[in-house]
Protein backbone atom coordinates (compact mmCIF):
# COMPACT_ATOMS: atom_id res chain seq x y z
CA UNK A 1 0.00 0.00 0.00
CA UNK A 2 2.78 2.40 0.93
CA UNK A 3 4.98 1.62 -2.05
CA UNK A 4 2.18 1.51 -4.62
CA UNK A 5 0.64 4.82 -3.50
CA UNK A 6 4.06 6.45 -3.36
CA UNK A 7 4.87 5.36 -6.89
CA UNK A 8 1.54 6.37 -8.42
CA UNK A 9 1.72 9.66 -6.51
CA UNK A 10 5.08 10.48 -8.04
CA UNK A 11 3.87 9.29 -11.45
CA UNK A 12 0.80 11.54 -11.27
CA UNK A 13 2.87 14.55 -10.19
CA UNK A 14 5.26 13.88 -13.06
CA UNK A 15 2.29 13.64 -15.44
CA UNK A 16 1.27 17.16 -14.43
CA UNK A 17 4.50 18.43 -15.98
CA UNK A 18 5.24 15.79 -18.62
CA UNK A 19 2.23 14.98 -20.83
CA UNK A 20 3.85 11.80 -22.16
CA UNK A 21 3.43 10.27 -18.67
CA UNK A 22 -0.34 10.65 -18.94
CA UNK A 23 -1.79 7.31 -19.88
CA UNK A 24 -4.56 4.90 -19.11
CA UNK A 25 -2.03 2.86 -17.12
CA UNK A 26 -1.60 5.66 -14.61
CA UNK A 27 -5.30 5.40 -13.76
CA UNK A 28 -5.19 1.60 -13.67
CA UNK A 29 -2.22 1.70 -11.27
CA UNK A 30 -3.87 4.40 -9.14
CA UNK A 31 -7.07 2.36 -8.89
CA UNK A 32 -5.14 -0.76 -7.88
CA UNK A 33 -3.15 1.18 -5.28
CA UNK A 34 -6.32 2.61 -3.76
CA UNK A 35 -8.20 -0.70 -3.85
CA UNK A 36 -5.25 -2.17 -1.94
CA UNK A 37 -6.12 0.19 0.90
CA UNK A 38 -9.65 -1.17 1.14
CA UNK A 39 -8.36 -4.76 1.04
CA UNK A 40 -5.72 -4.06 3.68
CA UNK A 41 -8.17 -2.37 6.04
CA UNK A 42 -10.73 -5.15 5.61
CA UNK A 43 -8.15 -7.88 6.20
CA UNK A 44 -6.73 -6.00 9.18
CA UNK A 45 -10.12 -5.67 10.82
CA UNK A 46 -10.89 -9.34 10.13
CA UNK A 47 -7.60 -10.51 11.66
CA UNK A 48 -8.11 -8.30 14.72
CA UNK A 49 -11.60 -9.71 15.26
CA UNK A 50 -10.70 -13.36 14.64
CA UNK A 51 -7.49 -13.39 16.69
CA UNK A 52 -8.78 -10.89 19.27
CA UNK A 53 -5.75 -8.65 18.70
CA UNK A 54 -5.65 -5.21 20.27
CA UNK A 55 -4.07 -2.86 17.68
CA UNK A 56 -1.59 -0.18 18.69
CA UNK A 57 -3.13 3.13 19.71
CA UNK A 58 -4.35 5.10 16.64
CA UNK A 59 -3.44 2.30 14.19
CA UNK A 60 -7.07 1.77 13.17
CA UNK A 61 -7.55 5.52 13.00
CA UNK A 62 -4.92 5.86 10.26
CA UNK A 63 -6.52 3.02 8.29
CA UNK A 64 -9.94 4.62 8.36
CA UNK A 65 -8.51 8.05 7.56
CA UNK A 66 -6.94 6.43 4.48
CA UNK A 67 -10.36 5.14 3.40
CA UNK A 68 -11.88 8.58 3.89
CA UNK A 69 -9.02 10.17 1.94
CA UNK A 70 -9.67 7.89 -1.04
CA UNK A 71 -13.33 8.91 -0.94
CA UNK A 72 -12.50 12.62 -0.74
CA UNK A 73 -10.02 12.46 -3.63
CA UNK A 74 -12.56 10.58 -5.72
CA UNK A 75 -15.30 13.07 -4.82
CA UNK A 76 -13.21 16.04 -6.00
CA UNK A 77 -12.10 14.48 -9.30
CA UNK A 78 -14.77 16.30 -11.35
CA UNK A 79 -14.37 19.69 -9.68
CA UNK A 80 -10.59 19.58 -10.08
CA UNK A 81 -10.54 18.08 -13.56
CA UNK A 82 -7.91 20.58 -14.77
CA UNK A 83 -5.69 19.66 -11.81
CA UNK A 84 -6.50 15.95 -11.58
CA UNK A 85 -2.84 14.91 -11.73
CA UNK A 86 -2.01 17.15 -8.78
CA UNK A 87 -5.07 15.91 -6.88
CA UNK A 88 -4.18 12.25 -7.34
CA UNK A 89 -0.45 12.88 -6.97
CA UNK A 90 -0.65 14.64 -3.63
CA UNK A 91 -3.55 12.46 -2.52
CA UNK A 92 -1.56 9.30 -3.18
CA UNK A 93 1.50 10.68 -1.40
CA UNK A 94 -0.70 11.57 1.58
CA UNK A 95 -2.00 7.99 1.58
CA UNK A 96 1.57 6.74 1.53
CA UNK A 97 2.32 8.91 4.55
CA UNK A 98 -0.67 7.54 6.43
CA UNK A 99 0.55 4.01 5.74
CA UNK A 100 4.04 4.83 6.96
CA UNK A 101 2.63 6.40 10.11
CA UNK A 102 0.46 3.35 10.79
CA UNK A 103 3.52 1.08 10.39
CA UNK A 104 5.59 3.21 12.75
CA UNK A 105 2.89 2.86 15.40
CA UNK A 106 2.97 -0.90 14.93
CA UNK A 107 6.70 -1.28 15.58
Amino acid sequence: MVLSNGLVGLWALGAERVPSLRSRWLWVATTLAQVAIFVQVALGVAVQRLDEIEPPRLHDFYGFIALITVAIVYAYRVQLRERQYLLYGFGSLFLMGLGIRAMILHS
